[in-house]
């Protein structure tokens, strides 16, 4: 990301599914302070077309862990109707940093251990994660990249499963459990507003298991948002 950008430079609009409030609105704020060169603008994904500024180009970043295609329909119908040709980039993820990002609020719940390079010899609070995401077997086949990342940083096993659908996260810790993991943990792959309130602290309810907090506005989802943003003015 360059550190300055020219007054006609894009604009970042990040389109929020749910709505443009509390953790999307944290999310915004982050940008503009870690990138302060950058206008931003936040905007729902029903109310794009009309946050989408006239005669100026535009870059859309849609707050998602991964390529949900209902979402990513309604923001290029949003888009196409305002007649505006901005830009849509990818969601984000996956990617390194979601992982680091999910490392990191399992270990603010103690469920991981914050340092694995110099805690090699210290056992794991855990004996395995589910990686929890919402939108079905579609988003479980997506998120499995981002799984094999995670495991890879926790050198533990990492399975993807549904938050919202069966075959879900029971089936999950059973198939773990069965191989020999007691001690289970979910890391939620969600910013916090595509799935209801409550979903994750039921699912690891019912399991017995220990969870992480959804990402929300950590500095690595703020992070993949400029990248995302400053890919597209390199091309």
């Amino acid at each position: 990301m360059p550190t300055s950008l020219p007054p006609d430079a894009p604009m970042l609009v990040l389109a929020a599914p749910g709505g443009a409030t509390g953790v999307a609105e944290e999310i915004a704020a982050v940008v503009r302070v870690d990138n302060p060169q950058i206008e931003v603008r936040l905007a729902s994904v029903t109310g794009l077309a009309d946050s989408l500024p006239a005669g100026r180009q535009a870059v859309v970043v849609p707050l998602l862990t991964w390529e949900d295609p209902v979402v990513m329909a309604e923001i290029g119908k949003a888009v196409a109707a305002s007649g505006s040709g901005a830009v849509v980039t990818e969601a984000l993820g996956p990617h390194p940093l979601l992982a680091e990002a999910l490392h990191i609020r399992l270990a603010q719940r103690g469920l991981a251990r914050a340092d694995r390079v110099r805690l090699l010899n210290v056992s794991s609070p855990v004996d395995a994660v589910i990686l929890g995401t919402v939108g079905g077997e579609r988003a479980v086949h997506a998120v499995q990249a981002t799984a094999v990342l995670l495991a890879s940083r926790l050198t533990l096993p990492v399975v993807a499963a549904s938050l919202d659908s069966e075959p879900g996260v029971g089936a999950a810790a059973q198939r773990l459990r069965g191989a020999g993991a007691e001690r289970l943990a979910i890391a939620p792959c969600l910013i916090g507003h595509e799935a209801p309130q409550g979903i994750v602290e039921r699912a690891a309810g019912a399991i017995g298991a220990g969870h992480a907090e959804p990402l929300g506005p950590h500095s690595a989802v703020a992070e993949l948002v400029a990248r995302a943003y400053g890919s597209q003015l390199a091309t």
